[in-house]
């Protein structure tokens, strides 16, 4: 069963955000993915199973499922495409726990559609803040899964030395905190904190995005605008706000392949072998 290693959202390798990709043959058990995902020890692996309509994904953190990736979704998206299991000018189409989501080749980006996830104005738990190491916070909101925190300058984003045992005992999947960019090619910028969830902080988050999508295309009045992560390894995303769907796009890079040994696939769960 072969296993994919991609950086996405990134030009180049050792940049942007590396995810496990697996192609599955048949279904598996939750229990096994989990445990190969725990293996790789990536922000996520993600499950992608071939059915009559499309692909059925899913995505795994170290420690849990997630219901929505947006790197592990590129990554899976590039796997398909590089080893021809899709057609260069085919639309992908995987079913996931969010629902339907599409990925297809534009240019040399890959474009995936994904439901945009709008914060609503929230007060900022007790302590976010100062876990954060934030002074003060220009907005703050809750999306489905995350908190958001708006700041009011590039350089405290990028400055951010959070209290991650403090940030993990948060009821959340994770932390965004944002700032308009000072840096040229970018319209925003952003950083994803998720300790809860096994991930200290995620080098490129396309979830995440589809929060910060709406936030920002309304505050800055147009619909298609440039994320940056500022993370260690950084990453940049486009966004195109269309109704309730955002578009994100972003190229991505195999750093390398093989294959689960005989003792990970005789392990209880792991289902079919797969078909390429």
């Amino acid at each position: 069963m072969r296993l994919f290693q991609v950086d996405a959202f990134a030009g180049s390798v050792f940049a942007g955000n590396p995810a496990a990709v697996c192609v599955l043959g048949g279904p598996a058990e939750a229990r096994w993915m989990q445990s190969v995902a725990g293996e790789m020890n990536l922000s996520e692996t993600a499950f992608v199973e071939p059915r009559a309509a499309g692909y059925g994904l899913r995505w795994f953190t170290p420690m849990a499922e997630m219901s929505l990736c947006g790197h592990a979704t590129l990554a899976s998206a590039h796997v398909l495409y590089e080893t021809g299991l899709a057609e260069p000018a085919e639309l992908v189409r995987f079913d996931s726990l969010s629902g339907p989501l599409t990925a297809r080749r534009e240019g040399g980006l890959l474009v995936l559609d994904f439901p945009a996830r709008p914060a609503r104005p929230a007060p900022a738990p007790p302590g976010l803040l100062a876990a954060l190491g934030v002074d003060s916070a220009e907005w703050t909101g809750q999306a489905m899964e995350d908190l958001m925190v708006v700041v009011g300058r590039e350089q405290e984003v990028t400055g951010l030395r959070p209290d991650t045992v403090a940030l993990a005992g948060y009821n959340t999947r994770g932390v965004i905190v944002t700032a308009p960019a000072a840096r040229p090619g970018a319209d925003f910028v952003s950083r994803f904190f998720a300790p809860g969830v096994g991930i200290a902080e995620d080098p490129v988050t396309g979830s995440a995005h589809c929060t910060l999508a709406p936030y920002w295309a309304e505050r800055l009045g147009r619909p298609e605008l440039t994320g940056y992560q500022a993370s260690a390894r950084g990453g940049t995303v486009g966004v195109r706000l269309e109704g309730d769907r955002v578009l994100l796009a972003g190229r991505a890079v195999t750093v390398f392949s093989g294959e689960l040994s005989d003792a990970a696939l005789s392990r209880p769960g792991a289902g079919q072998r797969p078909t390429a």
